[in-house]
């Protein structure tokens, strides 16, 4: 069938199919079982003008609820903080959204320049001496730690704490099982990990020890005695991070974390369809050569003027492949530019703002909640952003009576835990204000 947005005319497919073979383009598909091919045009409406099919289009997005004009109470992994308009004027520039892998650095001084900040923010925030220049996003970035650490130590075991997001789990256990990789789950007590119960799984063949502080609950982790039990065993330990948090935590690097991950969406990337997001890595610099993706490097020409490179790149399309430290073969430059200009935009004294006020409004939507909507708390332990309360009523009833109401509810916590059955997971960041907060708080008292 002939159509007119393809330029091929009648000839030119006879040419084609002729320079292959072939009489006719069914014959491409012969392999394929008569009673799987459709054999009928697919079932579409009939054509329409364009004004017509713009219409048509706009009325299907208008169905759509977005977030400028719904309060969004949902986190669990993204979080929908302010992105200041300069971030998209930047990462719009042809120069920027239009380039690859920065392989030429003489055309590429710009971003390779952009990069190497990216990097060296993570490292202050993170509290590490090296960072990379990104990676897919923060699940694969704690596999990719994991698979390091045991390359590192010559282990086989990884240990990671029940309260790592769920997915982030997910993705470990994936790479795990090609790698023959064994993965044990430290079960969690009022919100944090249990000591005890991970010194009981940690031992002589354990590569690394895995947390998160904040964690999915949104509680905090005790970091530095989760570094002395691993360490103590020989093993390192990767500490996943909510980058805003390290606003007002200690970074886990001052605390002894040996590798710090973990989603960077929160830093000027919006809330979209799942991505793209970024996944950001850290580590020592004695762990650095190990460090899968690449790392920009500063330098200088042999006239002495600093320049810019890619430098490091284990990977195996530079190197033998049994030699490589990770087949991770792109990463995401645009995201890690988008960072770069949302930490420079706040500057350090915004970053710790925009952290105190989370942390602020977060504890005032707990209180309110648990003092006056019949919501009763889950977990003891201090946190950050995000928290668990158990509601009077099925969450998925209280999330129908907030999106009536143009508000997005919190995470049923049962999907993930059946044990939380009935408890929501509520975000709470630097854009809602406080008569947001008010009327989630209204909702759930009308509804309970």
């Amino acid at each position: 069938m002939t159509r007119s947005y393809l330029p091929h005319t009648d000839g030119d497919r006879r040419a084609m199919l002729a320079a292959i073979g072939v009489g006719s383009t069914q014959e491409l598909f012969a392999d394929v079982p008569a009673d799987m091919r459709l054999n009928r045009p697919l079932a579409l409406p009939a054509a329409l003008a364009e004004p017509e099919l713009a219409r048509h289009l706009q009325a299907l997005a208008a169905r759509n609820a977005s977030l400028a004009e719904y309060a969004c109470f949902l986190g669990a992994g993204a979080y929908d903080h302010y992105v200041p308009s300069v971030v998209d004027h930047v990462i719009a520039r042809s120069e920027f959204y239009t380039a690859y892998t920065q392989y030429q650095p003489e055309i590429s001084q710009g971003y390779l320049q952009a990069l190497w900040e990216y990097q060296s923010m993570i490292c202050a925030i993170t509290g590490m001496e090296v960072a990379n220049a990104s990676l897919y996003d923060g699940g694969t970035a704690l596999a990719e730690a994991a698979m390091m650490a045991c390359t590192a130590t010559g282990r086989r075991e990884v240990v990671v704490a029940r309260t790592v997001h769920p997915h982030f789990r997910t993705i470990l256990g994936t790479y795990a099982v090609d790698r023959a990789i064994a993965v044990k789950e430290a079960p969690y007590a009022d919100g944090a990990t249990a000591a005890a119960d991970l010194g009981s799984l940690v031992g002589p063949a354990t590569a690394a020890v895995i947390i998160q502080t904040p964690n999915f609950f949104g509680c905090l982790e005790d970091v530095a005695a989760a570094a002395e039990l691993a360490h103590a065993a020989g093993a390192l330990l990767i500490a996943v991070a909510d980058p805003v948090s390290l606003g007002v935590l200690e970074a886990p690097g001052a605390l002894g974390a040996d590798v710090v991950v973990g989603e960077g969406q929160p830093l000027g990337l919006a809330v979209s369809y799942g991505g793209p997001y970024l996944g950001f890595f850290a580590t020592t610099e004695k762990l650095m050569r190990r460090m899968p993706g690449r790392i920009v490097g500063q330098t200088t020409d042999f006239e002495g003027t600093r320049g810019f490179v890619l430098t490091i790149q284990a990977r195996e399309q530079h190197i033998r492949r049994e030699k490589a430290t990770s087949n991770i073969c792109s990463n995401e430059a645009l995201c890690s530019l988008a960072a770069a200009v949302y930490m420079t935009a706040v500057g350090r004294a915004g970053f710790r703002e925009v952290a105190e006020l989370c942390l602020k409004k977060a504890h005032y939507a707990y209180g309110e909640l648990t003092k006056r909507a019949g919501c009763r708390p889950v977990f003891g332990a201090p946190f950050f952003k995000e928290f668990a309360v158990r509601c009077a009523k099925p969450v998925a009833a209280i999330n129908a009576a907030f999106y009536k109401e143009k508000i997005i509810g919190g995470l049923d916590l049962g999907t993930y835990y059946p044990e939380l059955a009935g408890c929501m997971l509520v975000c709470v960041t630097e854009k809602r204000t406080a008569a947001e907060i008010d009327r989630l708080v209204r909702i759930v008292e009308a509804v309970s």
